[in-house]
């Protein structure tokens, strides 16, 4: 039932409170509730959190929205991973509608020595309730009281000391509260901070060292051994998380050849997503990429260069996987008795069969508990999970669970490109991050809306990530805008979203297509080894690789693009020219970016001061983290972008002027 100061519409909360709201430890998250009572008196509202210990944390108070009607608003930080609950504690406060009706009736002569009988009892309330420690605040209320009680003053004085701000502020910080009404608890699941902030790297292991006989050409695959050698070059360019597609043993039936055609030659490799041959499934590794001790080997020599090893949990089998012998049952049978492949159209994946999650649901799961379990127990604590969305949701929801009760340490990424819906619904249940729209927002205007969205309206269902391109994306805007364009995305990636990632082959400006239209490389890495020269390609300059580790050391340096939720977007005379920005206490940072990568362009920048922290008219200094310059600011800025030389300004506020 409504209770007696009614509290509606309180958020973040996901499915009715039935599942946790996102949150990150050390990240601050908003808590509002619609907050309203009969009447004309005064109300007050605060929000309070509990932590994974039990322990209640000091209440926040919560302040009325200037625009919207009875809405109320805090910011809450976690400390410590874990389930925290929040409350909206909402009262009655007296203090507040006493300070409104004396400064009507006391100047104008109404009820006055009634007025100050008044306000005296309420300081006697106030002072009982004070801790003993707190002296500073009791000395403020006594000169109150007294004031109060002095018939002596005139009532303007009088009336002025029980207005004195210092007065007014500790009464704020210490209200009275009457006809208190709680809502809540809710859930918040505190994640650790790499499922926010996080930079990843994807390569495949197969490609790293590879080599090609130059007489006969043939290709002879990497291994964990090669692929470990190219790990000092991702650290160094500062990344975090290297993401590994799948590492086991790839299936002989059906097997795809070079740029996805169906008539291999018996040198090609296939591709690794068609999971499952002779040599195991899901549990093993592909006999050219090593052995188990190769692979802890790799495990340990990332964690060394501080990379965490992100894998590819992707639950479907090629028609020789052993569980086709062993669970024919975990798969959909068509009318002609044939396994049913996956298709998406007009995409066709010969070479993969779907999991039919509901004839055995429960021996399903219990062998995907068991595999994720195995990769864990060998240092895996991160799973980027392929097509999530072909997976019923509960089954997400119980896995997800599973693993938290244990071992809550351990982060799914949704690798899920499709209905809103479904991705939020993912990220509802349990995955940590989220694949997004990023790749194919390009213009000013949809990536405005999308760092909104992102930023406000989802962030406690999905957090998002991201990626510049993915072995199945290669959007036009980097097939046909030249190096720049791999700049102004890497630049927008690395500072609008907490966490983005790189697939192997951008710094080397990849950009050719299989054919006009498509988003599918050319020789692409899916179904073959890719052997790339990366000494070369440095040596002569073509590479973007000193790019993309400034852009990493930014990322590190600026807390403020730590976070999610604190995204403001500004504005531009010019519909190419993005402006944002994101601030954390003393860190702000001011984002400008040219997104056309054919021509320079020349406009006025408008900010908005106050979110800023700053008055209208209020000038500062800004440091541009990629050239180095220095200038000076205000509300209204000219800027000009050239993107064969600079793309973006990525600017930290330095002091005022």
């Amino acid at each position: 039932m409504v209770g007696r100061i009614p509290v509606m519409n309180v958020m973040p909360v996901v499915d009715l409170g039935r599942q946790s709201a996102k949150a990150t430890v050390g990240e601050p998250f908003p808590v509002t509730a619609t907050v309203f009572r009969e009447g004309h008196d005064k109300l007050g509202a605060e929000v309070v959190l509990t932590g994974p210990d039990g322990q209640r944390r000091a209440p926040v108070r919560m302040e009325k929205d200037p625009e919207v009607p009875d809405l109320y608003s805090a910011w809450v930080t976690p400390d410590s991973p874990g389930t925290w609950t929040f409350e909206v504690q909402a009262w009655s406060d007296p203090i507040a509608t006493w300070e409104h009706a004396a400064g009507l009736k006391i100047p104008a002569g109404v009820d006055v020595d009634l007025m100050f009988t008044e306000g005296r009892l309420l300081l006697e309330r106030v002072k009982a309730g004070l801790d003993p420690a707190e002296t500073h605040a009791a000395s403020v209320v006594e000169g109150g009281l007294a004031a109060a009680g002095d018939t002596s003053r005139p009532v303007e004085a009088r009336l002025a000391a029980l207005q004195d701000p210092e007065l007014v502020a500790v009464l704020h910080d210490h209200p009275v509260r009457d006809l208190v009404t709680v809502e809540g608890p809710y859930p918040a699941y505190a994640d650790r901070n790499k499922a926010l902030f996080s930079s990843w790297y994807e390569f495949f292991p197969r490609s790293e060292g590879a080599t090609k006989d130059p007489v006969t050409g043939k290709v002879t695959s990497g291994n964990f051994r090669t692929a470990a050698k190219r790990l000092d070059a991702v650290a160094a360019m500062g990344f975090d998380v290297i993401y590994l597609p799948p590492i086991h043993p790839i299936g002989e039936v059906n097997r795809k050849g070079p740029n996805n055609t169906l008539t291999p030659g018996p040198d090609d490799t296939g591709s690794p997503w068609a999971i499952g041959s002779k040599d195991g499934g899901h549990d093993a590794i592909h006999p050219a990429l090593g052995t188990l001790e190769d692979f802890d080997a790799f495990v340990a020599r990332a964690a060394d260069l501080g990379l965490e090893v992100a894998l590819d949990l992707a639950l479907q089998a090629a028609p020789d996987h052993p569980w086709v012998t062993t669970n024919p049952e975990w798969f959909t049978t068509r009318a002609d008795g044939t396994i049913a492949y996956a298709e998406n159209p007009p995409k066709k994946y010969q070479d993969i069969y779907p999991v039919n999650f509901d004839n055995d649901p429960t021996g399903i799961c219990r062998e995907v508990l068991r595999i994720v379990r195995h990769w864990m127990s060998h240092g895996v604590r991160i799973f980027r999970v392929d097509n999530p969305h072909t997976k019923p949701v509960a089954f997400w929801e119980w896995l997800l669970k599973e693993i938290r009760r244990t071992d809550p340490d351990v982060l799914f990424l949704a690798e899920a490109f499709t209905r809103p819906a479904m991705m939020r619904g993912l990220g509802a249940v349990g995955f940590q991050q989220s694949y997004t729209y990023f790749t194919w927002r390009t213009a000013k205007w949809e990536i405005e809306e999308y760092l909104r969205e992102l930023s406000a309206e989802t962030a406690h269902l999905m957090r998002p990530n991201f990626f510049v391109n993915t072995p199945d994306i290669l959007h036009a805007f980097l097939q046909y805008g030249g190096p720049p364009a791999f700049k102004i995305r890497a630049a927008l990636a690395a500072t609008g979203s907490p966490s983005w990632g790189v697939y192997a082959g951008y710094e080397l400006y990849e950009h050719v297509a299989v054919k006009p239209g498509s988003e599918e490389y050319l020789d692409s890495e899916k179904y073959q080894i890719r052997i790339r020269d990366w000494d070369k390609a440095e040596a002569e300059g073509r590479t973007l690789s000193p790019y993309l580790t400034r852009l990493n050391e930014i990322r590190r340096a600026h807390p403020a693009l730590h976070l999610l939720r604190n995204v403001t977007i500004h504005s531009s005379d010019d519909e190419n020219v993005l402006v944002f920005s994101k601030k954390d206490g003393d860190d702000t940072v001011i984002v400008v970016i040219n997104l056309d990568p054919h021509g320079a362009r020349e406009t006025m920048v408008h900010l908005d001061l106050p979110a800023l922290g700053m008055a209208w008219g209020d000038s500062f200094v800004v440091h541009d983290e990629i050239t180095g310059a220095d200038w000076g600011w205000s509300q209204h800025n000219y800027v000009r972008l050239d993107p064969a030389h600079e793309p973006a300004h990525i600017l930290s506020v330095r002091s005022p002027r």
